[in-house]
């Protein structure tokens, strides 16, 4: 039934009035007809996107948890995508929450099975979830884990190894399929995006270029990240500058699930990655033509002058506790060297022009090289004016990466996002700061937008049972933690607010046999959707993660204690070093907003039913401070009073 309603449409009346009518009618019959509970604030919602479809425009739509939101926007995204013969976009937060919308028993697969629809959802999954082949060559040829992935190699379709035509392609390699890899496994073999696909002579059966084929025709649905929306919206004129179709199709509307987190999402799309080996790859092509003497010695020039640039860049950064990454300190000589690159790179530009005109060159290469060469002159005059950008370096086996960041990315958001002639939903259960959207509106470059709170329709005075204990030390906090543990029958999620606490928890606990009694999860040991799968499956598991703060849905008994290890203040990095130092009263204004942000979703993943029930503990030093303390309280949901605990 795909592009056709579920009720009989009468083109001589709004479309969206008749939409509105049918969906009204499921939520009032057809579905508590199936065994749902009727929901106030769920009908409630139905009607104030009934307005944002009518008139186009930006709705801010916050509800809390249980109030069915995912149901609602589904169903107004399905029938327009439907009316007007373009899919909706549906962008969740990150990959492990699309994988959640799109599971056998999720809100999709619900709808279709009582409402008798058949729904056509495809998932566009970001680049990084994808094999790249390139890649996979060189690791099978190492000395590490050359076993698995010379299995994964030999399992890869035929028409991969075989050039011949005539052959059925279709999309493989996802992340999901090697759920036994560790993060740090498939980083060897995932897509990054130092990978040059347009000269890549394998592009045509790869992976994720099969996946974006088939994902490009959905009728009704096309499920992707924030992440990669964003990357759509960044790359979309370059990508048809280059004759290339733009990530994602042109679609209807736009719902952003877990809205709170786009801001974030933006940045980190217009983000600039410059890496020596890189350049070097990719400006020696030039050296494959016939070229003249002058341009073959700037070229040498150019790769000597990277050299000593990224050397100096790596010297002069310094590490941050608690962080992966490197602070850039700008210095005079600095300045100076990042000058004098550019410098070299304009002069090879002006060779290039002379260059053309004998039409020695391949003509497709030395597209490659121009657009690389505009890239980096980007982002270095971005990089001589510090103030309105965060850079810092990360560092790894095979050399640094200078990242540049944009600090503000609302002006570009404004003009190729939301002033689109369309729907576009914000869905999260944290929008509003004091009651206002003001906040989400100005960062975002949102003028105008329409918004509604409801409140989660759960008892959590029955339900929820929390408790807060304000300590630091990490031999008192595994001593708690292990009796709220044995309290609970394990049945818990374990929040961290790092990598580094959850490697240390993991490593700790290894050394007390007490622990032995629980089985445990960590992200990073497997694909998380696995994880998530084996933690629902297994009743009295434990699941460590540090990504499932938001989104995470799962009833029942096997989450039934959610422990926050630390209060999830912001890490000490250069985005949010750089957003204190523009804040006047940056503790205010940056890192408690931010915290409690997390913490209030955090406390979102333990009641996901009404016969749900459960215990919440939230452990940090900070507690001792009275003003946090008070903060904590009052995300806290009515009528949940925490007990204070101490070892």
């Amino acid at each position: 039934m795909a592009n056709t309603y579920p009720f009989d449409f009468d083109p001589k009346q709004s479309f969206i009035q008749q939409a509105s009518d049918w969906i009204a009618d499921v939520f009032y019959e057809r579905l508590p007809e199936a065994g749902f509970e009727l929901r106030d604030e769920q009908i409630y919602m139905a009607f104030q996107l009934e307005r944002a479809y009518s008139e186009k425009q930006t709705i801010f739509a916050e509800a809390g948890v249980g109030t069915g939101k995912t149901l609602v926007y589904l169903l107004y995204a399905i029938n327009y995508a439907r009316y007007t013969r373009k899919p909706a976009i549906i962008a969740c937060a990150d990959e492990s929450l699309i994988e959640q919308l799109v599971k056998p028993e999720g809100d999709i697969a619900k709808l279709a099975r009582h409402l008798d629809l058949t729904i056509d959802a495809r998932l566009g999954k970001s680049m990084d979830q994808y094999i790249c082949l390139n890649k996979l060559e060189d690791a099978r040829g190492g000395i590490e884990d050359a076993e698995a992935y010379g299995s994964i190699y030999a399992s890869l379709p035929d028409f991969v190894h075989n050039p011949a035509t005539m052959q059925a392609f279709y999309p493989y390699g996802n992340r999901k399929d090697y759920p036994e890899l560790t993060d740090e496994q498939w980083k060897a073999i995932g897509w990054d995006v130092f990978q040059d696909c347009l000269v890549c002579s394998r592009r045509h059966r790869c992976g994720q270029t099969l996946s974006r084929e088939h994902y490009r025709k959905a009728a009704d649905i096309i499920i992707c990240s924030h992440d990669f929306y964003m990357e759509h919206v960044w790359t979309y004129e370059a990508r048809k500058r280059e004759g290339q179709l733009p990530l994602l199709p042109e679609h209807s509307s736009v719902v952003f699930d877990e809205g709170h987190l786009l801001e974030t999402a933006a940045q980190k799309a217009l983000t600039y990655k410059l890496k020596h080996s890189v350049f070097e790859s990719i400006i020696t092509r030039l050296l494959n033509g016939e070229i003249r003497e002058s341009l073959a010695v700037t070229i040498d020039e150019a790769i000597e002058q990277s050299e000593h640039l990224f050397r100096l860049l790596e010297s002069s950064s310094r590490a941050i506790a608690g962080s992966e990454r490197r602070e850039v300190v700008m210095s005079d000589q600095l300045l100076k060297e990042v000058n004098r690159f550019g410098a070299v790179l304009a002069a090879i530009e002006e060779e290039l022009v002379f260059e053309s005109g004998l039409f020695t060159l391949d003509a497709y290469q030395l597209t490659i090289v121009e657009e690389h060469l505009e890239m980096l002159q980007l982002a270095l005059n971005l990089f001589k004016r510090p103030s309105g950008l965060i850079s810092w370096i990360e560092q790894e086996q095979e050399g640094i990466t200078l990242v540049i960041m944009p600090k503000l990315v609302k002006e570009i958001l404004k003009e190729r996002v939301f002033s689109k002639n369309m729907p576009i939903v914000f869905s999260s259960a944290t929008m509003s700061v004091s009651g206002s959207f003001d906040y989400m509106s100005a960062s975002l470059g949102i003028r105008q937008a329409l918004s509604f709170s409801v409140a989660s329709p759960y008892d959590y005075e029955r339900q929820m049972s929390a408790a807060v204990a304000a300590i630091g030390g990490q031999e008192k906090k595994l001593k708690l933690a292990l009796a709220r543990l044995q309290q609970s029958q394990g049945r818990a999620l374990i929040l961290f607010p790092s990598k580094e606490e959850l490697l240390r928890f993991k490593l700790d606990i290894a050394a007390i046999p007490d622990f032995a009694a629980f089985r445990f999860l960590f992200e990073g040991t497997a694909e998380i959707s696995h994880l998530i799968d084996a933690f629902q499956s297994d009743e009295a598991s434990v699941l460590c993660a540090v990504t499932l703060w938001e989104g995470l849905d799962i009833p029942g008994p096997s989450l039934s204690h959610v422990m926050m290890w630390s209060l999830p203040f912001p890490p000490q990095d250069p985005v949010f070093t750089a957003k204190r130092r523009d804040a006047a009263a940056p503790f205010e204004t940056v890192d408690m907003p931010y915290m409690l942000l997390r913490l209030k979703q955090g406390l979102g993943r333990l009641i996901r039913r009404s016969e749900d029930s459960g215990l919440i503990t939230i452990m940090g030093n900070e507690l001792a401070d009275e003003r946090v303390l008070d903060q904590v309280n009052r995300i806290l949901p009515e009528g949940v009073r925490p007990e204070l605990l101490s070892v």
